[in-house]
C-alpha cells in the first residue's frame, strides 16, 4: 500500500521524489558493528587521511608477506571484514582496510560512487598493493578506480558477490520506494549533469573488459536477496580473467563470515 501511495505522488511532485532518492543514493544509512569486529579494528594500526572534504579513517595490520586492500560495500566499513581479516593475519599477509567517505568512523556528508571509488584507486597507489578482496558495492568501486587508473596492476582480486550497472542500483532504489518511470528519467538527468557522467556506461561487466587484474574469482550467493546472482554472473562472463564460485546458504552479508568460502579466498589469494 505504502509503494502504491509513493508511485501516485511521485507522478504529482516527481522533483520531490527525485531527491529522495538521490539523498538514498548519496547518504548511505550504517549499521552497527559487533562487538567481535570492533575487537578485530582495535588491534589495528588506526589513522586518519585527508581525501576532499572528508577525514578518512584507515586501518594496517603488518605482516611480511605482501600487502592486500580490503574494499567494503556501500553502506559497510572495514569492520566487517573482521573474520577475513583474523584468517589473513594467521597467515601473515600484511592487511590495509578503510572506511569511505561517510562511512564507518570517517567523518560524514553527501557522498557517491565516484568518491568512493578515487579513494580506492588513491589508496591502492598509497600502499602500493598488488592483491584486493571486496565486498558487495567494493566491487563497483575498486573496477571503476581500475579502470580509470590503467597504469595500477593487480595479481589477485576476489570478490565476494558484486553488482553490475549503476543503472540496476538506481531501479533497486526506485523499486524500494515505488516511484514511476517519470523520477527514474529526472533522476538519471540530475546525476549526469551533476557528476557529468554517461550513466549507461557505469558497469562492472565494462570496466573488467580493460582493467590490469592477471587473476580473479566471485563468489556469490544463489539466493542472495540484496544482488542477484545474475549480476555477478554477466561480470564473469565479460572477464576472461575470472572464475566463478556459486555458493549457498550465506546470504549477501554472512558470505562474508562463511568459513568455507573464507578458506577459499585465502587459498586464491596465496
Amino acid at each position: 500500500m505504502i509503494k502504491i501511495i509513493f508511485k501516485l505522488l511521485s507522478g504529482i511532485f516527481p522533483t520531490i521524489f527525485v531527491k529522495i532518492v538521490f539523498d538514498k543514493l548519496t547518504n548511505p544509512q550504517i549499521r552497527k558493528l559487533r562487538e567481535r569486529e570492533i575487537d578485530v579494528l582495535k588491534t589495528s594500526i588506526e589513522n586518519e587521511i585527508n581525501f576532499k572534504e572528508f577525514k578518512i579513517k584507515t586501518y594496517e595490520w603488518k605482516g611480511s608477506r605482501e600487502g592486500v586492500l580490503l574494499i567494503h560495500g556501500w553502506e559497510g566499513q572495514a569492520g566487517n571484514f573482521s573474520d577475513l581479516i583474523l584468517k589473513l593475519k594467521n597467515q601473515d599477509f600484511s592487511i590495509y582496510a578503510f572506511d569511505a567517505p561517510s562511512h564507518g568512523y570517517s567523518s560524514k556528508g553527501d557522498t557517491s560512487l565516484f568518491e568512493f571509488a578515487d579513494l580506492v584507486a588513491e589508496l591502492m597507489k598509497r600502499y602500493k598493493v598488488r592483491k584486493l578482496i571486496s565486498h558487495s558495492f567494493g566491487g563497483v568501486a575498486a573496477t571503476s578506480a581500475l579502470y580509470k587508473n590503467q597504469d595500477i596492476q593487480i595479481d589477485k582480486y576476489a570478490l565476494l558477490t558484486t553488482p553490475d550497472t549503476f543503472l540496476e542500483r538506481i531501479e533497486d532504489v526506485s523499486i524500494q520506494y515505488g516511484i514511476n518511470k517519470k523520477v527514474i528519467k529526472k533522476l538519471i538527468k540530475k546525476l549526469e549533469k551533476d557528476y557529468e557522467i554517461r550513466v549507461d556506461e557505469l558497469s562492472v561487466s565494462n570496466f573488467v573488459k580493460v582493467i590490469k587484474v592477471q587473476k580473479s574469482i566471485i563468489f556469490h550467493d544463489k539466493n542472495d536477496k540484496v544482488i542477484p546472482i545474475e549480476r555477478s554472473l554477466n561480470v564473469h562472463q565479460n572477464w576472461k580473467q575470472s572464475t566463478f564460485k556459486e555458493v549457498e546458504g550465506t546470504g549477501h552479508f554472512r558470505i562474508l563470515r562463511d568459513e568455507n568460502v573464507l578458506n577459499e579466498v585465502i587459498a586464491f589469494i596465496k
